[in-house]
């Protein structure tokens, strides 16, 4: 049997060290000798013997913040030996490579797994979020291990050098140490009050030493600003 199906740039890649990689630029291997975390339902393949557990949104404390914020991963266990594939809808993937003292904020929709000697909470946005459609939450990723997130399509990564604004929708990740806020970019006129809109009215700020990764595609909000608000108050009432 003959095609360029069967080419070698299709073929499985192996590898003698367990862990993260990726098979190809929408699809992430891992393979497993031990455990790790994945999202729900983003298992394309596996080989060996793997055990599956759902696991929620890791933990009753992330899984109360997840149902009050919209935020969070739907989490599955992954554990055994042997190849576990996984995708996202085609998205890109991309392995990030924690170290102790790092920290990533991240859209918990691009998270697709990490490692299970990573720490992961859901945290509030500062100053971001309260003016827009986007979540006033975020999940904070920290310790030593990989994680592997998904973009639709091919990102830039910006240095946050100087003033960095970026539209909440499209931020998909960011140093965990940078300064958030908001910034209005639509100015305000007749044209506004007559219902004139360039859909670009709130932007999040970035100020600081760090990076912010944006993908050139807009996620749809999850909850709208009103709903956000009533629950993120619920949420703070309940933290505090």
């Amino acid at each position: 049997m003959r095609s360029e199906l069967f080419s070698s740039e299709n073929l499985e890649k192996e590898s003698a060290q367990p862990g993260m990689r990726l098979q190809n630029s929408k699809m992430l291997k891992i393979e497993l000798n031990g455990e790790a975390m994945a999202r729900v339902g983003s298992m394309v393949a596996y080989q060996g013997n793997v055990q599956f557990q759902a696991l929620g949104s890791g933990g009753l404390g992330k899984f109360l913040k997840q149902k009050l914020t919209g935020e969070g991963v739907p989490l599955m266990k992954v554990s055994g030996q042997g190849d576990v594939f996984l995708a996202e809808l085609a998205k890109d993937v991309h392995i990030v490579d924690l170290e102790p003292g790092d920290a990533l904020s991240i859209n918990g929709s691009s998270v697709l797994a990490f490692d299970s000697t990573l720490q992961y909470d859901i945290r509030m946005v500062g100053g971001a979020g309260m003016a827009s459609s986007s979540g006033l939450f975020n999940c904070v990723f920290s310790g030593y291990g990989r994680i592997a997130i998904t973009t639709k399509g091919t990102p830039v990564v910006l240095n946050v050098d100087a003033p960095t604004y970026v539209d909440p929708q499209a931020a998909v990740c960011w140093s965990a140490n940078l300064q958030t806020g908001y910034h209005r970019a639509e100015q305000m006129g007749l044209g506004t009050l007559l219902g004139r809109r360039t859909g670009e009215s709130f932007t999040m700020s970035f100020a600081g030493q760090g990076f912010v990764v944006v993908q050139p595609s807009e996620e749809p909000p999850v909850l709208g600003s009103g709903q956000q608000q009533q629950e993120g108050g619920l949420l703070g009432g309940l933290l505090s």
